[in-house]
């Protein structure tokens, strides 16, 4: 355990994929999913973001990259009618997620202001993987890509046509010229 505790958080910042220019077509979009919102446990169609680029984390509020949220709702705040950030909270690491549903948005409100849409815990590994994490990770299935995320706070890039095109490791920020290349901002 606290050999993937110290891989969490010395991770490369260099742990950065992109889309080839030969990858194979996907065999699904970002368009394909519905997940459920972290306050009212509403479906919410992931197609309602056809157009816009759309960045998705996999957060948590107990780990060194918490912090992160602040930089997010930043982003967010100056880029939202360009680039969409979508936050799923996941218990995957350490127990770094441990909370509630409301547990989890009442500390991301209170301590961080986020307004960026967030959806509810769910699995980004194993056997429970979430299937929007599945598509994110499985060459098969978004046509290049098997990064899982190897901590908190990874970051997928997805284009207006739903399809993936980035992977960033969690060190990577919003303001770093990588992932500000990737947006196209």
């Amino acid at each position: 355990m606290f050999t993937s505790l110290l891989t969490g958080l010395f991770a490369d910042k260099s742990e950065i994929a992109s889309k080839p220019a030969d990858a194979a077509v996907a065999k699904q979009t970002l368009y394909d999913f519905k997940v459920k919102s972290l306050v009212g446990n509403k479906t919410v169609d992931l197609s309602k973001y056809k157009g816009k680029k759309v960045v998705i984390l996999n957060v948590a509020s107990k780990c060194g990259y918490t912090k992160q949220y602040a930089d997010w709702e930043k982003f967010n705040k100056e880029h939202g009618d360009k680039v969409v950030v979508l936050g799923f909270p996941a218990n995957n690491f350490n127990g770094q997620e441990p909370g509630t549903n409301e547990e989890i948005a009442t500390f991301c409100s209170a301590t961080y202001g986020v307004t960026f849409p967030m959806f509810e815990k769910v699995s980004v590994l194993g056997d429970d993987q979430a299937p929007i994490y599945k598509w994110l990770s499985t060459k098969e299935l978004n046509g290049w890509n098997d990064k899982v995320p190897t901590w908190n706070f990874c970051k997928y890039v997805v284009n207006e046509k739903g399809e993936l095109t980035n992977f960033f490791a969690s060190k990577i920020l919003p303001t770093d010229p990588e992932f500000i290349n990737a947006v196209g901002i």
